[in-house]
């Protein structure tokens, strides 16, 4: 099987230590793993900033990126969810586009979606001895219906101790360009999802979007507050590698 990582801008810059473990452990499982250099935002920014000839650019670029791959996985609901509805609205009325968007969405994963769905691997064999709580992202619970599929994956990994989030449906304040064109309001939701992580008394936030575990892990840094962010893909990949050493 042949799988492209969409790698999403937040981690291509930010937190590139996600793609490599995601890459990691598709190849364990004999998957080869590509990424089209031509790729680029997936849109989303300025598509709810209102700027959509600027999102079909961006839109179009990926469209493109992906057209001859057989599945496309990227480690963030947030963007797959952009793929998933909003680019169909985007090519509404160009005929071509919207069938590649059409194509592109029905092999468009995110990445747990894809280990558990698509794969049907619920145990990757890993061993992590901590506390760790789950904050489930706005978009991949809510655009893409994400539940059941990161749970099941901690819930195999051995040692793990998975304790859940107090109002973890609450969002961290994130939201992209919310986070500054509304940054009182984006501050008091962080610290209050903060204060909620702190309640659980968890040594690790794991989480499907590095924007959220960007947002939240910053303000647990600006108060001092010693708790690990990590991308299910990281801790998973942290957590086979660990198992092999024994």
């Amino acid at each position: 099987m042949k799988v492209s990582l969409f790698i999403t801008c937040i981690s291509d810059v930010v937190y590139p230590r996600v793609a490599a473990a995601i890459v990691k452990l598709l190849n364990r499982y004999g998957i080869e793993v590509d990424v089209p250099d031509i790729q680029t935002c997936c849109g989303q920014p300025a598509f709810n900033s209102g700027y959509w000839d600027e999102a079909r650019a961006s839109a179009s670029t990926i469209l493109d990126a992906f057209e001859a791959s057989d599945f496309v996985v990227a480690p963030s609901g947030s963007c797959t969810g952009m793929i998933h509805h909003y680019y169909e609205e985007l090519f509404k009325d160009d005929r071509v586009r919207l069938a590649q968007a059409i194509r592109l969405k029905e092999k468009t994963y995110e990445f747990t979606q894809f280990l558990v769905q698509v794969l049907g691997i619920k145990d990757v064999g890993a061993e992590f001895p901590h506390k760790v709580t789950y904050h489930p992202s706005c978009h991949g619970t809510r655009l893409l219906g994400i539940k059941e599929e990161p749970r099941e994956l901690l819930s195999h990994v051995r040692g793990l101790e998975l304790i859940a989030l107090p109002h973890q449906e609450d969002c961290c304040g994130f939201g992209g360009t919310f986070a500054v064109k509304m940054s009182g309001i984006s501050g008091a939701m962080v610290e209050e999802k903060a204060d909620h992580v702190l309640e659980t008394e968890a040594e690790v936030l794991v989480g499907l979007d590095m924007g959220c575990l960007m947002n939240i892990g910053g303000h647990l840094e600006y108060r001092g507050e010693p708790v690990r962010i990590m991308h299910v893909a990281e801790l998973l990949e942290e957590g086979v590698r660990r198992a092999h050493e024994h």
